[in-house]
């Protein structure tokens, strides 16, 4: 991408980002919504936007509501970003937090896993000094 695009990647991230922080009156629309990327084609006729939803059970009924209300969303980002043609949105469930969150829970899993084979017996040496 060149840096007009990343430009324009970052301003409708930006902008994107404060519309759905106002909230859309679509019931399937709830959570938290976090856009984590948007990547803009280079004609800037299209752009993806990737979209973090917690509660994670709720990401696929919340992106079902995102798509359907893509044209809303694209009418009011126009309203804030002075563009001469804007792109058209995509919507896309970036599961990228979710794995990074799993692989955490798993090192944390590992090392209380680890202490509680060792037994807590750390480090006996100062044990043994302090007495």
């Amino acid at each position: 991408m060149s840096l007009h695009t990343d430009q324009v990647a970052s301003v409708l991230r930006r902008a994107i980002q404060q519309v759905l922080s106002r909230g859309l009156n679509d019931p399937r629309v709830q959570g938290l919504i976090s856009v984590t990327q948007v990547q803009v084609s280079d004609d800037l006729a299209d752009a993806t936007v990737s979209v973090s939803v917690l509660p994670a059970e709720r990401g696929e009924l919340t992106l079902h509501g995102l798509r359907h209300a893509a044209r809303h969303i694209r009418t009011e980002v126009g309203k804030a970003v002075r563009m001469r043609r804007l792109p058209r949105f995509s919507f896309r469930l970036d599961e990228s937090l979710k794995k990074e969150a799993q692989i955490i829970a798993a090192i944390n899993e590992a090392i209380r896993s680890d202490e509680r084979r060792r037994g807590g017996r750390e480090n006996p040496s100062s044990e043994e000094s302090e007495t």
